[in-house]
C-alpha cells in the first residue's frame, strides 16, 4: 500500500520561508518521479514543482521559479519543497504526488497522492 505523508505546513507571514516534506512508503522511491501540487480555496489544483528519479531534472511553475526548490533524498524516501519569500497567493493545501515515468506537470499523470498540508501566508 502506497502512502505519501506531507508535513511542514503552517501559518507564516509574507516574506517567510517554509520547507515541506513528503515521506513515501510502499513503493520503490528511486523509481518514482515526485511532484508538488497545490490547491487554493475555490481554485483548481495546480502544478508547483517536480523532480526526476535521481534529482537531475526539475520543473517549476512560473510563479514559484526563483522562490522554490524541490529536492529529494532517496535514502530517506523523502521529497522536499523549500519555499522562500512566501506571498499570500501561495496560500493553499500542498499535495505530494508520485508517478512511475517521466517528469510531468499534469495532475492526471500522477498515480499516488498524499493528504496534503496547509500553508497559509498572511499579509
Amino acid at each position: 500500500q502506497v502512502q505519501l505523508a506531507e508535513s511542514g505546513g503552517g501559518l507564516v507571514q509574507a516574506g517567510a520561508s517554509l520547507r515541506l516534506s513528503c515521506v513515501a512508503s510502499g513503493l520503490t522511491f528511486s523509481r518514482t518521479v515526485m511532484a508538488w501540487f497545490r490547491q487554493a480555496p475555490g481554485k483548481e489544483r495546480e502544478f508547483v514543482a517536480a523532480i526526476s528519479r535521481f534529482g537531475s531534472s526539475t520543473l517549476y511553475t512560473d510563479s514559484v521559479k526563483g522562490r522554490g526548490t524541490i529536492s529529494r533524498d532517496n535514502a530517506k524516501n523523502t521529497v522536499y519543497l523549500q519555499m522562500n519569500s512566501l506571498k499570500p497567493e501561495d496560500t493553499a493545501v500542498y499535495y505530494c504526488a508520485a508517478r512511475v515515468g517521466s517528469v510531468s506537470t499534469e495532475i492526471s499523470d500522477y498515480d499516488y497522492w498524499g493528504q496534503g498540508t496547509q500553508v497559509t501566508v498572511s499579509s
